[in-house]
């Protein structure tokens, strides 16, 4: 039996990815400035970052584009009681996706890596979205 929580934790458990990603964005930054490899005013605009900050900025960013779909999926299912083991399964895969996408992109940020966690993502979000059409119809 599922709880009546069983798709929020999942959009809880990305959300404090976001958190601590702005935590080592602000180290990194900080470190940066510390260690002379950058100055404050360059984040101002932030026209130019030093690459590891860099590569958490732009990790950040997109954590706000393909994970949209996913928060508004969940609340979708939510909303339409339309959850069950599949759908909380696939929620969680997507945030693991998410949670190995950021690993990679803020260490040694390979595209060939990068690349597969964000297919597994967006396989997971078209399953979940797939599903809300499906039980759409047949409700």
């Amino acid at each position: 039996m599922l709880s009546d929580q069983s798709m929020i934790w999942p959009m809880f458990a990305h959300v404090m990815l976001v958190f601590g990603l702005y935590v080592l964005l602000s180290k990194r930054r900080f470190a940066a400035v510390k260690a002379g490899r950058a100055t404050v005013s360059q984040f101002r605009e932030n026209l130019s970052e030093p690459e590891d900050s860099l590569f958490v900025h732009n990790n950040l960013k997109n954590q706000f584009e393909l994970p949209i779909f996913f928060h508004v999926g969940c609340i979708a299912v939510y909303i339409l009681n339309a959850d069950n083991f599949g759908t909380v399964a696939v929620a969680w895969l997507f945030v693991v996706s998410r949670f190995a996408h950021s690993y990679i992109h803020v260490t040694s940020n390979r595209i060939r890596h990068r690349r597969a966690a964000f297919i597994v993502g967006l396989l997971s979000l078209l399953a979940m979205w797939g599903w809300v059409g499906v039980w759409m119809v047949l409700t």
